[in-house]
Formats: C-alpha cells, sequence, structure tokens
C-alpha cells in the first residue's frame, strides 16, 4: 500500500478535511502555501497518466471537491491554484493520483 492509501484507511495519522464517496481530503505536511491540500481518490490510482475513461466521474468530483474546500477555507474569492503533478518529471512524488489545492498567498509561477 501507498502512503496515501494508509491516510485514507487510518493506518497512519492525517487529519481528513473532506471525504465522501469518491475522495478524500487532508492538508500537505510540507505546505508550499498557507492553505496546501491534498485532494486524493479512494481508490488507489498511480497518476493521471493511468485514467481511463470510465474515470471522468472521479476528476470531476476531485475537482469538486477543491472548489468546495477553497470556499470553505477562505481563499476562493482572492483565488488559488489546483495542480497535478505526473510522473517523475512532473514532480509527482507519491504514486497516487491528488490533486494540489493551493491558496491563502498570491502565488508566483503562472502558467496561463
Amino acid at each position: 500500500m501507498c502512503i496515501f492509501c494508509d491516510i485514507i484507511a487510518g493506518k497512519i495519522p492525517g487529519e481528513i478535511i473532506y471525504r465522501n464517496e469518491w475522495v478524500a481530503a487532508f492538508r500537505d505536511i510540507n505546505p508550499q502555501a498557507p492553505t496546501h491540500i491534498l485532494i486524493v481518490p479512494l481508490k488507489h490510482i498511480a497518476s493521471l497518466d493511468r485514467l481511463g475513461p470510465a474515470d471522468q466521474p472521479l476528476i470531476a468530483e476531485m475537482v469538486a471537491a477543491a472548489n468546495e474546500l477553497a470556499h470553505r477555507e477562505g481563499i476562493a474569492e482572492k483565488g488559488y491554484r489546483v495542480a497535478v503533478n505526473c510522473g517523475e518529471w512532473g514532480g509527482q512524488v507519491v504514486p497516487h493520483l491528488h490533486l494540489h489545492l493551493l491558496g491563502g498567498r498570491p502565488l508566483s509561477g503562472s502558467i496561463g
């Protein structure tokens, strides 16, 4: 099992701040912004490139969770970033698909 699966299962400590039948969310242990939350599917999927057409509802649920958490955390009005790292060269450290929700300060490195 991976560390995210262990957190979801309650085998290792991790404060789950959001959970539904599709996803769970918890704070990053190495935050890159005042708000840095990881949104992970309950189902183990190694990375973004392992998703198939049947997983489209899961991605929609992950994005909806990010939006809801941004509102709960008070970062929605000023703005926030949702990022996915895929694979080693994409900066993915844990081999379990996850979204990063970042906000609470101006973020540099715009890609748009």
